[in-house]
């Protein structure tokens, strides 16, 4: 009864997440004997495989949406609105093949990703342009998104990394980041933090910034059944966010609550999917270890 349930929490999970095609594309990263970028076991797989990373994610899109010219470009280019779920997909698609997929698909993973940036230019307000090529915003959404992904694992991460371990996580996205067209982004979590507080002058809530964050929290494209476990996602990725990211973004700020509810709900949610989703975590495993013997 409780492998029964496991497999199908699980399935629910990854088709969430990974979409249809999911498992086609995990037997590929996973499975495809040769060279990675990576170690699996390195600071960057610990990081981006576990649970964490479904609330370090919501993290990273409210964050993202602070700045006004990287969320006009995915609010007028992108597909959240329509279609949330494969953005999703796609994103951490692109995490996982980065991550531990083989290095020729890794490659061709960042050229494509690069090719749509190519594409997506258009005009603000006030008349100046954005282009997602540009490195400035680049390092924005790399930062942005590194940040919440450590943030949320050192809090909800089943191993949490050591100063020597985070320092290596930073260095290891920052290689991915080049790939993809940043220009010197930080490899320590001091040139991290560095980062972040440099950009805080560009930011500020916009009403697409707004409406990203109402569509991201009120009206998630997820049945009904699963809604509460995505409630307490939500909250603990709020939970995470910068003080200074809050009223501008109309998010809630209860340190009270958010240092014993929310953290002890969060704590459970990501110890849930943790557990459902082991045993394609372990199948993935198995084989790889196969091709590759």
């Amino acid at each position: 009864m409780a492998t029964d349930l496991r497999t199908r929490m699980g399935g629910a999970i990854f088709r969430i997440a990974a979409g249809p095609d999911g498992p086609k594309h995990r037997d590929r990263i996973h499975g495809r004997p040769g060279p990675r970028w990576f170690e699996g076991d390195s600071p960057i797989g610990r990081v981006h495989g576990d649970a964490s990373m479904f609330i370090g994610g919501i993290r990273a899109l409210l964050l993202q949406t602070m700045h006004p010219a990287a969320m006009t470009a995915v609010a007028e280019h992108s597909g959240y609105r329509g279609d949330m779920l494969g953005r999703l997909a796609r994103t951490s698609r692109f995490l996982a093949v980065t991550t531990f997929g083989h290095v020729d698909d890794a490659q061709a993973a960042v050229d494509a990703v690069r090719a749509i940036h190519e594409r997506v230019t258009g005009w603000m307000p006030d008349g100046s342009t954005y282009a997602a090529s540009d490195p400035h915003l680049l390092g924005w959404i790399h930062v942005a998104e590194v940040d919440s992904f450590l943030v949320a694992h050192q809090l909800y991460g089943r191993q949490p990394l050591d100063r020597a371990g985070r320092d290596e996580y930073v260095a290891q996205t920052a290689e991915v980041a080049r790939r993809l067209g940043v220009v010197d982004p930080p490899t320590t979590e001091a040139e991290l933090a560095a980062a972040l507080e440099a950009y805080r002058p560009e930011l500020r809530s916009t009403d697409h910034a707004r409406e990203a964050v109402r569509h991201v929290i009120l009206h998630p494209p997820i049945a009904l059944p699963a809604r509460p476990a995505y409630a307490v996602l939500v909250a603990a990725a709020v939970g995470l966010m910068p003080r200074w990211s809050r009223r501008p973004l109309g998010l809630p700020w209860l340190p009270v609550s958010e240092r014993t509810v929310v953290r002890a709900l969060g704590s459970a949610a990501t110890g849930t999917i943790r557990w459902a989703m082991t045993p394609g975590r372990a199948a993935a495993r198995e084989l790889a270890e196969q091709r590759a013997g």
